[in-house]
Order: C-alpha cells, then structure tokens, then sequence
C-alpha cells in the first residue's frame, strides 16, 4: 500500500506517516523508482502497535526504543496492551458514571456524597512508571503503590495544593527560602508515597523538563513551572546530601 492508502487506511496523515519515517519508527519496506513509499503487512503490523502504545501515553522516542529492542515480542505486546486498554476503559466507565451522576445532582434529582463526587479519579495510576522503575528499580515503585492505594480523597487534592502554591512564586529565584521551603514540601509530600532518596528526587525534577508530557501536565498551573520545579529540586537535593 502507498503512504496515502495507508493514511485513509488508518485515519491518520500522510505528514505523520512521513514522520515516522523521518525518526526511523516505521520505515517502508519498499520505495519505488518514482519515490513513493510502500508499505507491506508487516509493516501494518507495526504501525498498529505503534498506535497501541501511543493511545496508553507512550511517547513516539520510548516506543521506538520497545520496537526496535531485540527482546520485543508482539504477541506479548498485544496481551500487555489488551490489559492497559481494559483498565483504561474500566476507569473511563467509572468517571462517565460520575459525570451521570453530578447531572443529576446538579438538577437536584439525587443527592452526592463528598466520595461520590470524585469516583473515576484515579491519581494512584501513573503513565511513567516505567521510566521510573528503570530510573529507581521495581522495589521503590512498589512501595510507592501500595502506599498510593491508601490515599485519601485529601492527600490526592494535595498534589494540585502544592503545585498551585508553587506556581505561586514560581518568578522567585529556586534558591530563595520560599522557594525551598515550597520544595521541601513537596518532597516531603512524595515520600508519603515512596522512598525517594536525594538523587531520585533530583532526577525526578530533571524529567519534569525532559519529558513533555510531565512539562506539560504541570505548566497547566503556570507557565514556566516544570522549569522552575526542576532547578529548586536540584537545589534542595544538593544542599541537603552536605
């Protein structure tokens, strides 16, 4: 199939399949005298997975890393992805249910509790726990789990407190005293989930401004604050191992 076949095929653009190309995520098996590209089954069968993951959050650079790893099995991909996509409906039913639920509420058809009102939010679930248990390891992730379970309906607003408080004086220096103090805050609130030790937490920062998709979930309570989260987490962390 050509590139434009595959695009109505699939309901995606040309642009992004050229794209994918470009970063050597799916290539074409074959390329015409005149240029145009060509795409086997296989190539579908990789561009499907491709699409698997990118609908659970992965980004194009660790999907391609998964892929192109020697270990990578399909099938075992698909049963992985089968179940990610499961909890994901099952937490997705759960929130419309709420949805249904505040409408009514909100026409004075039923009545809601405090609990009722934030079923759905799911704030244990984290889309980067891979990366964290290649950064930390399996034992640290598991601990912080558990203990993400027993979270209340409080300590899960807490997160949203403590980034609209940094947000706040985010145009402070990150060595400033409120700043820190801010910051030890923060560090103090996450290791009510896990064990994170000084490094963790600094390199914890430094993927708030590598990795896009924390940049851009945490610039949502100001512009400029991933950045500024980073450099006081790094400050905290090296004042504190001396």
């Amino acid at each position: 199939m050509k590139v434009k076949e595959v695009a109505e095929l699939v309901g995606i653009s040309v642009r992004t399949l050229h794209h994918y190309d470009e970063i050597g995520l799916l290539t074409p098996d074959e390329t015409t005298e005149a240029g145009y590209r060509v795409y086997s089954d296989e190539n579908l069968e990789t561009l499907q997975q491709i699409l698997f993951f990118k609908e659970l959050g992965f980004p194009l650079k660790k999907i391609k890393e998964i892929i192109d790893s020697p270990s990578f099995d399909r099938e075992e991909a698909l049963i992985m992805q089968h179940k990610m996509l499961l909890e994901k409906k099952r937490r997705l039913e759960k929130m419309i249910g709420t949805i249904e639920k505040t409408i009514q509420h909100s026409k004075g058809e039923i009545q809601m509790s405090k609990q009722e009102k934030f079923e759905g939010f799911d704030f244990s679930h984290n889309p980067y726990e891979q990366e964290a248990r290649e950064r930390w390891g399996d034992k640290a992730v598991d601990e912080a789990n558990e203990k993400a379970k027993n979270m209340t309906a409080f300590d899960q607003e807490r997160f949203n407190d403590i980034y609209r408080s940094l947000a706040s004086i985010r145009h402070l220096s990150p060595d400033s005293k409120d700043a820190q103090e801010g910051i030890k805050e923060w560090y103090q609130f996450l290791n009510k989930l896990g064990n994170y030790s000084l490094d963790a937490f600094k390199g914890l920062g430094q993927m708030y401004v590598d990795d896009e998709r924390f940049t851009k979930n945490i610039d949502k309570f100001g512009e400029g604050l991933a950045q500024f989260m980073c450099d006081a987490m790094a400050v905290y962390a090296d004042k504190n191992k001396k």
